[in-house]
């Protein structure tokens, strides 16, 4: 097959996330299909922004083929944001007979994150008399609407709801990474049999081969911590409001007179508020860290005892979750306390940690409170039981297998 795949904010381990779409194409690379990846030039969660020289810039990452749309710059949620997208989405589209003609393609995937893409992505398909697939990673326009607290009548809204409508109905296969988002789709006009759904993944060989060391200070960190006789509870990821980061400050103050540090790893718009939050409580158990690269995170995670993931409580998580941290948890055989409420709950069905009540301090106090209180062989065996999980249900060779076995039929 001659796969054609559109995301927004693909990216590659070297230049950062968003890695799924290399991962994918990677492996159906090797399986013989032809892969195209097609990207904006600017993302805001890319580490590091592809080198451009035309509006259109082609570059081969581990022989695999992008072509980079160039697009302005911008930061976080703003304006520019918005005007980035459509940008991307104008260009491709008024460029479809171009793409046509570069990589004739039989299948065009929008990998969305946002749904206005189905416009371009079914206007290449629709020239190339090739299949259309929509891979939904979330559910747009509900996530403005009610993590951001958009009006559904808001222009911007009502466009998004159109496009998501529209894509149901034009597709032929949906690929949701969102477990339970199956019935939302069907009231939106999507045909129960068009469906499927395969979650976020991890690739083991790589894990494997991450042991770049993380900067000298963050390894003097750890290594005081332990010396003191700490139990490390750690995160790594973003730092934004929707990751509820100051319900983890707020526990870390019942914890104070514990022997725990609570050690915080990378960056994001609420890290300020964050350091300024444990200043004015007075912790002495909190610590940040800055981001560290990919390859050094197998390192990172060894340091810890615990690891926690948190997200705010939104009617939003209903439709469930599949975050790459908590995949990153269970490889590195981690207890984990998950603060999260979602329509599925992957750490209670692995068994290797506990899931509490979102935003309540008490509660992530309780059960770091109990995981402290189990024995080492305990521990060690909730490590090897989310281990096991990830394995069996998120390795990206059998998901990305699993994806061509519908592009196939």
């Amino acid at each position: 097959m001659n796969i054609m795949l559109i995301n927004h904010y693909a990216g590659s381990p070297k230049l950062g996330m968003e890695y799924r779409p290399y991962y994918m194409a990677k492996i159906w690379s090797d399986m013989g299909h032809i892969v195209t990846i097609i990207a904006a030039s600017q993302s805001h969660v890319r580490s590091v922004q592809p080198e451009i020289s035309n509006k259109i810039t082609n570059q081969e990452i581990d022989g695999i083929v992008y072509y980079w749309v160039k697009t302005p710059e911008y930061k976080g949620n703003s304006f520019g944001r918005i005007q980035n997208m459509f940008i991307f989405v104008w260009t491709l589209f008024f460029k479809a007979r171009f793409f046509v003609r570069q990589l004739k393609p039989d299948i065009v995937i929008a990998s969305s994150t946002y749904p206005i893409d189905i416009f371009p992505a079914q206007r290449i398909a629709k020239i190339a008399k090739a299949k259309l697939i929509y891979e939904v990673h979330d559910l747009w326009p509900l996530s403005p609407i009610e993590l951001g607290g958009y009006s559904k009548w808001h222009p911007f809204i009502v466009l998004m709801q159109y496009a998501e409508n529209y894509a149901y109905k034009k597709v032929d296969v949906v690929v949701s990474m969102l477990p339970c988002s199956k019935e939302h789709m069907l009231s939106h006009g999507l045909k129960e049999n068009k469906f499927h759904h395969i979650p976020n993944g991890i690739n083991l060989d790589e894990w494997r081969e991450s042991n770049e060391k993380p900067p000298e200070k963050y390894t003097e960190l750890i290594e005081n911590l332990k010396n003191s006789g700490k139990t490390i509870i750690g995160y790594a990821g973003a730092h934004g409001i929707a990751n509820s980061l100051s319900t983890l400050i707020e526990a870390a103050y019942l914890l104070k007179d514990m022997n725990i540090a609570i050690v915080l790893v990378g960056h994001g718009p609420e890290k300020i508020n964050l350091q300024q939050q444990a200043a004015k409580l007075s912790l002495e158990n909190v610590f940040f860290s800055p981001a560290v690269p990919k390859n050094c995170m197998k390192i990172v995670l060894e340091g810890w005892d615990l690891a926690f993931l948190g997200l705010q409580n939104q009617s939003l998580f209903r439709f469930g979750i599949s975050p790459n941290k908590l995949m990153d948890y269970m490889l590195a055989r981690k207890p984990i306390i998950c603060a999260i409420n979602s329509g599925n709950d992957p750490v209670t069905d692995a068994m290797c940690g506990i899931t509490v009540e979102p935003e309540n301090p008490s509660a992530i106090v309780s059960a770091i409170k109990k995981l402290v209180a189990l024995s080492p062989e305990m521990l060690l065996q909730m490590g090897e039981n989310g281990y096991n999980y990830v394995l069996k249900h998120h390795d990206y060779d059998m998901l990305a297998k699993e994806f061509a076995a519908i592009l196939e039929n």
